[in-house]
């Protein structure tokens, strides 16, 4: 009998609470990204945590979008992030924006003026920064500190009717300018920046700070459990002194700590150089980390909840490695796709003894691992396609594919005999030549011979052409960002290799846009976004074995 699993650190907290009946024994989470780029890996390992809470725990989860900051936000990536989160499987409860927040937390901020607990501050960016002190020293307080209680709701008004220029005033927290904590040394709360916001236009000019709008957004949520990454646990006293001062629903926040992953960056602001100095095609290059771009390359959505699922949630932050990830993409692909013939680097093959002019139809099988799978037509005929590496004229020990003299079975048709090859005036094999046995028929075998090797073929009248594009990880390195030098100079200059004419069997040109295969013995494709009826374009998605675990060996 299998054992249960453990549960981790933040499911016993809510099972606790569940028993305690804090909430009355309610559970209700939030994901609250900022529409400020398209999600990556990170971003769907808390996806599948706080949407997997709500539905273990009979809870609701909802989306919000942290769209406070109009500078960077825009309408494409609030559609994409969506779209992500469909993708990996899941559905929120109710959608919300912060914006739809706006005119509350603008009566939140007046509620703490009156209270004497905020103040207008006509301090530049820079003075504030100067004032704030270090972790041994303590901060000094602003020379508009102690405006009175009707100057400040004057001035904040003024700030929301657009009268000051950005960055002319700024509205904070009065708080304490010596607490250890330097998040708590009078924080901002609002900013001036005239900018178009995506939702609101050009209603309002004063923007809410993130500490400021997220914990009053989980309280009139009535979030139960707002979970976040590790990097805002110094922001927890910060969220609870906003709530604790309004006297609004306690909504609790939880840290875990955030999983980085080997040979990429997951930091949106590397992501978007990448984009924006074209050292990826976009957002959604099948190299970089992002869901969109995993989901192009052909990563199933069940692979990314399954990587979540066994990466766990701790509290200390690690990194890991991508070859858990492409293992469990492996373990889906394997059980899901077709096995199908492509030829990636060419070199014909002549049955000599086939007559010319004669042409077969093979019942190939889609995949062993899914007995359901059914069989697919594969022609055949007499000149075939075959990789050029399963032909070697003078083989080591141990081959067991095609040079002279060596039987091989071709899958799913005959086992032919090796007798020689042709080659051009440089010497360059062009063409190898084989005999068949007639009685070796695959499924109907009456030979009597046993081969040892078997090679993939595609009929050289009935092929079909296709691009294909051999990705690989996008940096040569295990952690660009913590290597001296900028993080780009470590760019995996093979990351993309393309090859601009593949021989694929016929039945594959009728695959459509994001299905996936295995090109036997070369590893799991995906048919790119582009790729169209007449111009097919197969992405790799992942080889069949970790060839980068080699590498490392070697080296």
């Amino acid at each position: 009998m299998s054992e249960e699993k453990s549960l981790n650190f933040l499911e016993e907290i809510i099972e606790q609470d569940i028993a305690d009946g804090t909430n009355n024994g309610r559970v209700h989470t939030r994901f609250p990204p900022e529409p400020n780029g398209y999600l990556h890996i990170g971003h769907a390992t808390s996806i599948c945590l706080n949407f997997g809470l709500a539905k273990r725990y009979n809870g609701k989860c909802n989306l919000r979008f942290d769209d406070t900051n109009p500078v960077t936000e825009e309408t494409e990536y609030v559609e994409n992030i969506k779209n992500d989160i469909k993708w990996l499987g899941f559905q929120w409860d109710s959608e919300f924006y912060a914006s739809d927040y706006f005119q509350k937390l603008y009566d939140f901020a007046v509620t703490l003026i009156k209270k004497g607990l905020a103040y207008v501050d006509d301090l530049s960016a820079e003075e504030i920064a100067t004032t704030k002190g270090s972790t041994i020293t303590p901060g000094s307080d602003s020379p508009f500190r102690n405006r009175s209680i009707d100057e400040n709701i004057r001035l904040f008004s003024e700030m929301k009717e657009g009268i000051y220029k950005d960055g002319e005033k700024t509205l904070r927290a009065k708080i304490d300018m010596a607490h250890p904590n330097l998040l708590m040394r009078d924080p901002l709360m609002y900013r001036i920046k005239h900018e178009h916001h995506h939702r609101t236009g050009n209603i309002w000019c004063i923007y809410p700070m993130y500490d400021f709008a997220h914990g009053q957004s989980d309280s009139i949520e009535e979030i139960t459990h707002s979970i976040c990454t590790l990097e805002f646990i110094h922001h927890r006293p910060l969220y609870n002194w906003f709530i604790e001062q309004l006297g609004i629903f306690p909504s609790h926040q939880y840290e875990f700590a955030r999983r980085n992953l080997t040979y990429t960056v997951m930091s949106k602001r590397k992501l978007l150089q990448l984009v924006n100095e074209h050292h990826v095609a976009g957002w959604d290059d099948p190299r970089m980390p992002t869901i969109s771009g995993m989901r192009r390359r052909g990563y199933p959505a069940e692979a990314i909840r399954q990587f979540s699922d066994t990466i766990g949630i701790a509290k200390r932050e690690n990194i890991v490695d991508i070859s858990m990830l492409e293992f469990c993409v492996r373990e889906q692909l394997n059980k899901t796709t077709n096995r199908v013939m492509a030829v990636l680097d060419p070199v014909k093959l002549i049955i000599t003894n086939y007559p010319e002019g004669q042409e077969e139809i093979f019942e190939a099988e889609n995949n062993p691992e899914d007995p359901n799978g059914g069989t697919r037509p594969v022609p055949f005929s007499r000149e075939l396609w075959i990789e050029r590496e399963d032909f070697m004229e003078n083989p080591p020990k141990k081959f067991f594919r095609l040079a002279p003299g060596n039987n091989v079975r071709l899958k799913s048709a005959y086992i032919v005999r090796c007798e020689g090859c042709g080659k051009d005036a440089h010497g360059n094999i062009t063409e190898i030549y084989c005999s068949y046995l007639p009685e070796s028929k695959s499924g109907n075998d009456t030979s009597g011979l046993s081969v040892k090797g078997t090679i993939h073929w595609v009929s050289v009248k009935h092929a079909e052409t296709a691009e294909v594009r051999m990705y690989d990880r996008l940096f040569r390195v295990e952690d660009p960002s913590n290597e001296e030098g900028n993080f780009k100079d470590y760019i995996n200059p093979d990351s993309m290799n393309i090859l601009p004419s593949v021989y694929i069997e016929p039945e594959l040109a009728k695959a459509k846009p994001g299905e996936r295969v295995q090109f036997m013995r070369k590893g799991y494709f995906c048919a790119d976004t582009e790729s169209t009826a007449g111009r097919l374009i197969f992405n790799r998605t992942v080889t069949l074995k970790d060839a980068w675990a080699k590498e490392v060996r070697k080296a």
